[in-house]
């Protein structure tokens, strides 16, 4: 506390403030700090009656200041009042219709049968690429409403039992029956060139092309170049080579059985086995007459 202003006082010279004046003080500043955070005027329980005193109307307790009533509104009795008040009046009040969910008109139409198409079965020539091509005809659909479409798995239908192999490419539009089709259940390639719908308001026809992502090939042994065309099977025979013409130098010492410096023979060709001693794979071709 400040004591510099009292009666016949001096600076440093009054003794310890007492409880009292420690609390009086307290309870001042609790309450300039409370009015300048909490508007009292709008509290519905707050009264001041003629006296000039303040009265807390939900729990019927009078108050001096201000400051007594701010404390009172954060005490235990003022908050168990308050909740006991907020569950009465739930009690009490008429319970609120729930809002109205906003109503979609849903447009029925009748159904005029289904609509004219025409597939097409298309490879890309420069990296065979396979693709798909529908045209569906839709002469007498309705007024404002564009085609629709979209890939249904095969474990979504009823018609048939699901097949994953095999997924379906739905097309609807009022007031035509939804037709599908039954593609193989590979992956889509999403590319801008590779997928396009378009839809002519004069002709009034709906195409869409997609195409199936390539298949990874796998990648050939190293050393070894990929084939392309018929594979040939490996040779049946293996271990032997053609024959050369050029033959090995006799030995120093000659051949065995011949003085050195003889002439040597000529050299034989090889004798080729009769026919019946070879397997059948390995027989030569008779001669035929021309």
């Amino acid at each position: 506390m400040d004591f510099q202003h009292r009666a016949g006082g001096k600076t440093g010279s009054g003794g310890v403030a007492s409880a009292s004046e420690s609390n009086r003080d307290r309870r001042e500043r609790l309450r300039q700090l409370a009015l300048e955070t909490i508007d009292i005027n709008k509290d519905p329980y707050f009264m001041k009656n003629h006296l000039g005193s303040y009265e807390c109307k939900l729990c019927l307790t009078l108050h001096n200041n201000e400051g007594s009533y701010l404390a009172h509104t954060q005490g235990k009795k003022h908050q168990t009042n308050l909740a006991r008040r907020a569950a009465k009046e739930a009690k009490e009040a008429p319970a609120q219709p729930a809002p109205e969910k906003v109503k979609v008109e849903v447009k029925k139409f009748v159904k005029i049968g289904r609509p004219g198409y025409k597939v097409t079965k298309q490879r890309d020539p420069e990296i065979g690429q396979q693709s798909l091509l529908f045209q569906i005809d839709y002469p007498e659909i309705a007024e404002g409403i564009g085609p629709r479409h979209r890939f249904m798995s095969a474990y979504e239908q009823r018609i048939e039992p699901p097949d994953r192999r095999w997924q379906y490419l739905l097309f609807a539009a009022e007031p035509y029956e939804t037709i599908a089709f039954k593609v193989p259940s590979r992956e889509i390639d999403k590319a801008e060139t590779r997928f396009w719908t378009h839809w002519n308001r004069e002709t009034k026809q709906f195409f869409l092309q997609f195409h199936f992502k390539m298949e990874k090939a796998l990648p050939a042994p190293p050393g070894q170049v990929a084939s392309v065309g018929v594979k040939r099977p490996p040779s049946l025979i293996t271990g032997l080579h053609a024959p050369t013409d050029s033959m090995p130098p006799p030995p120093p010492g000659g051949i065995h059985g011949m003085p050195p410096g003889a002439p040597v023979p000529p050299q034989m060709p090889p004798q080729m086995p009769p026919p019946g001693a070879l397997p059948p794979h390995l027989r030569p071709p008779l001669p035929t007459d021309m």
